[in-house]
């Protein structure tokens, strides 16, 4: 999207997040919306399908629009959690953490559990007008293998996450990103590491340089939105945080630019 089209659709989305329109009301015709907004059909229709595509409204008959009602998943009624007696620190260094937890689950005895804390993450994901991610292409020793990934490290003390993804952008590839937008918060895995990641995507950025961060190092290439797909059954993408950041964007992408 270009400035003015991502100008349009933010200025939908607020139009529905602040309660403009009422879950079930339709939008103005096409007609109306480029006429009030100044913008020509066709890029209006970019906007309309990734609003389609984020659930923000529905699309009926052709050139149809509604706003989406809230969620209709119920959440289920609060069960009995695990009762946690305890924890004691069995190892501990400046990048992780290893406790062991004495848990009961309902209804099961007690045991201890190994629980890994690390640090909070944050990952950006890079996309440029021409539909293109900004990826590194690197090895990490633990798999023993090359890959790309996005640009990400940990939330230093006291920062905030977003600056963190915008800093880490930064210095492993040279290109400063435009505003980033938070996703997601998620655990990659849930069930024995402790390990946030915040999931953020920019629209555009700008080359200020060449890479500063010299441990983090890769080659950076602008990666089409369209080879990911390709990329992931090559088992050629690496980490959850990449994954679950270039799915968002393969899911909340316009229709029109599929």
């Amino acid at each position: 999207m270009g400035p003015k089209t991502q100008r349009v659709y933010e200025t939908i989305r607020t139009w529905i997040e602040e309660g403009r329109f009422a879950p079930g009301d339709k939008l103005p015709s096409e007609r109306t919306l480029t006429a009030e907004l100044e913008i020509g059909r066709t890029a209006l229709r970019q906007v309309l399908a990734r609003l389609v595509n984020e659930r923000f409204i529905k699309a009926y008959d052709r050139s149809s629009y509604r706003i989406v009602g809230p969620a209709g998943v119920p959440t289920p009624d609060e069960l009995e959690p695990w009762k946690i007696h305890g924890s004691r620190r069995l190892y501990e260094n400046r990048w992780v953490n290893l406790d062991l937890v004495d848990v009961e689950p309902p209804g099961v005895e007690r045991f201890e559990h190994h629980v890994v804390r690390l640090f909070r993450v944050a990952i950006t994901a890079v996309i440029d007008e021409q539909d293109r991610v900004l990826m590194l292409w690197r090895y990490r020793f633990v798999p023993g293998q090359w890959g790309w990934e996005l640009p990400g490290g940990i939330v230093d003390a006291g920062e905030d996450a977003a600056a963190t993804a915008a800093r880490e952008t930064e210095e492993e590839t040279g290109w400063r990103p435009a505003a980033v937008e938070h996703v997601v918060t998620y655990q990659p895995m849930i069930g024995m590491v402790d390990s946030p990641h915040e999931i953020f995507v920019a629209r555009g950025a700008t080359k200020v340089g060449e890479p500063t961060d010299a441990e983090e190092a890769g080659q950076v290439a602008w990666v089409p939105l369209d080879e990911i797909p390709g990329l992931m059954a090559e088992g050629k993408l690496m980490g959850s945080g990449t994954l679950v950041a270039l799915l968002h964007l393969l899911a909340s992408r316009p229709t029109v630019a599929r």
